[in-house]
């Protein structure tokens, strides 16, 4: 029975996260020591059903850890039967190594991913409940909409594509057949570039295509688990025989996917723990909804609702700003709904004071990236690390120019994406070469030609792959090529400060564990990402160009709807920041150009205090 859970992450190496410390043996009481008054009471609630509404910075994980570590060392549960569900395996690991760390039979809790979990459980009751080896899992839906399309005489370029990925998967996250999709994505307000009715015969195409190869995607994954639990009794008894208590963060992101495979796996019982904030609802173009947050406790009424308001992350100053957008909102919460922007759910800082957010008008763009790279630059000669530092952009289509100014100030830079890290081909091709290396020096082959110390040892065998000692001026593809090869390369420094010794297979155990917690090693470089990247992220210094009318709200919001998920992606972006905060704008898109551009209405409520506001 015990086959169809995820594995437990190994100790192999040693790991350098903060995440991953020495395992301590807390006992009960000191687990609620180490909490704040809220937290605690989150520990405290040991049954479900439970609700915590967390806000940005306010320890979340931290209360959920503890609270999990609580029931554990009280009896109140047996590790072994609880499951944490996230949606992310960077965050599933970052739930395992606290866990581990907290330690008392904690460590034993199955940290996963909604499609891990259902994966797993799939893959092992196929046999039993269809007969047959399990369908193969489709990575990309890419290649069958390519095939798709010409099949259809639809001309569709790379970035349809790719906007037909996103309306399928919402599609299927919703429930919606390819029969249905043209009336449900019109009364939804959806408006692909290929149109509702070319991109419901795409939908419909590419499921075709997909049954007839007997192939699963992430969606279906979900979908055939939750329907072999509701349709076979013994397969649901099993299941639930070995999940008994639940614990889901980011609850404001699910998807009636997800929760109709949540639900199966409760199977009517209460032992359920959400975790989540409205405010930070920013993917329902995705299908996500905050709703099932929201209606938790009309869903559950004798459950305990307890709300995380203080904030440890972010300076009096950047937390006040960000009360102060989404307080601007007419309705945050929606009908009926249990949070308010204002009141008892303002964010109180816990940090000392720090500067105030910078408002400044550039020109025009090119000033404005120029403007930005100067502003890094001072960052970083007032001590705050390059790596320390984040500009934030609302669509991808601007990282070019950014880059460009980064890298004509001699600022260093890496791009960060939606995609993990460890899942870049690059990033897998360097952790072959490591992995034979480390096995042929393990051998005593002298022919690997390998120096002496660790770190040259390692960009030794990253040369193979294209790492040089100083970046490529070419952007784009070869520059994060680059940029990921670096990154491997920047740890084995920090293995061998830590322990002098450190051989190869040390540190390629390392990056193994790493890579199964989804914890990226972090470079040496300021980061560029947009606003959607960077959730569950922070930084010292954060810095928001763009914010003019068109872009932030973008100009595809034009319901009341969708502006205000774009002030929910203002505000997410805005708590990144630690203590310091730089928000800028341009009336003018290029130099000598008609100054036409409006700011951001989402900018006087952040502007209202700001000492530092420029032009």
């Amino acid at each position: 029975m015990q086959q169809f859970f995820p594995a437990a992450p190994s100790r192999a190496g040693a790991c350098l996260s903060a995440a991953c410390g020495t395992i301590g043996r807390m006992d009960a009481d000191e687990l609620l020591a180490a909490l704040d008054p809220e937290q605690r009471a989150v520990a405290l609630a040991r049954s479900g059903p439970v609700c915590v509404l967390a806000g940005a910075g306010t320890g979340k994980t931290r209360a959920i850890t503890h609270r999990i570590a609580y029931a554990v060392a009280t009896g109140a549960v047996n590790p072994a039967h609880v499951l944490a569900l996230t949606f992310t395996v960077r965050a599933a690991g970052e739930l395992r190594g606290r866990l581990r760390a907290l330690g008392g039979g904690a460590e034993a809790v199955r940290s996963t991913t909604f499609h891990s979990a259902a994966l797993r459980q799939l893959s092992y009751f196929w046999p039993r409940v269809i007969g047959g080896r399990s369908p193969k899992l489709v990575e990309s839906k890419l290649p069958l909409l390519r095939e798709a399309a010409r099949d259809l005489g639809l001309r569709m370029d790379g970035a349809a594509i790719a906007e037909a990925v996103t309306e399928i998967e919402w599609a299927k996250v919703c429930q919606v057949h390819p029969d249905s999709y043209v009336f449900a994505a019109t009364e939804a307000g959806r408006g692909p570039s290929a149109g509702v009715e070319g991109t419901g015969r795409l939908y419909a195409a590419y499921e075709a295509l997909r049954r007839d190869r007997q192939l699963i995607d992430f969606e279906s994954v979900l979908e055939l688990t939750a329907a072999i639990l509701l349709t076979e009794p013994a397969v649901a008894r099993e299941v639930h025989s070995a999940f008994r208590h639940f614990t889901v963060d980011e609850f404001q992101d699910v998807n009636p996917l997800q929760k109709l495979l949540l639900d199966a796996w409760l199977g009517g019982r209460e032992e359920l723990c959400v975790v989540g904030d409205p405010r930070q609802t920013i993917y329902s173009f995705t299908g996500a909804t905050s709703e099932y947050l929201r209606s938790f406790t009309i869903d559950y009424p004798q459950a305990t609702m307890v709300r995380l308001v203080r904030d440890y992350r972010s300076t009096p100053q950047v937390v006040a700003a960000a009360n102060r957008l989404v307080a601007a909102t007419a309705s945050t919460a929606g009908p009926g709904g249990p949070v308010s922007p204002a009141g008892s759910d303002a964010l109180v800082a816990q940090r000392p004071p720090g500067p105030e957010p910078v408002v400044t008008r550039y020109a025009d763009e090119e000033a404005e990236a120029t403007g930005v790279a100067a502003a890094i630059a001072a960052l970083t000669r007032s001590g705050v690390p390059p790596h320390e530092i984040a500009v934030l952009l609302r669509i991808n289509a601007h990282m070019e120019r950014f880059e460009r100014a980064l890298a004509d100030g001699g600022v260093p830079y890496m791009v960060r994406g939606a995609e993990r890290f460890y899942d870049r081909p690059e990033v897998r091709q360097a952790l072959v070469l490591l992995r034979g290396a480390a096995r042929a020096a393990g051998a005593g082959t002298d022919a690997t030609g390998l120096p002496g110390e660790l770190p040259a040892a390692v960009r030794h065998v990253l040369a193979s792959a294209g790492l040089t000692a100083a970046p490529p001026a070419a952007r784009g593809a070869v520059r994060e090529r680059w940029e990921s090869l670096a990154a491997i390369a920047g740890p084995a420094d920090d293995l061998t400060v830590a322990r002098p010794a450190a051989t190869l297979a040390e540190f390629a155990a390392e990056l193994a564990e790493r890579a199964e917690t989804g914890h990226a090693p972090v470079a040496a470089a300021v980061t560029l990402a947009t606003m959607h990247a960077a959730k569950g992220l922070e930084w010292d210094a954060v810095l928001l160009p763009g914010l003019t009318e068109g872009i932030m709200p973008i100009v595809h919001a034009r319901t009341a709807e969708a502006v205000e998920e774009e002030r929910r992606l203002l505000y997410v972006a805005v708590t990144r920041a630690r203590v310091h905060l730089a928000l800028s704008w341009s009336p003018a898109r290029t130099p000598g150009a008609e100054a036409s551009r409006q700011r951001s209405r989402f900018l006087p409520a952040l502007q209202a205090s700001a000492a530092g506001a420029r032009g």
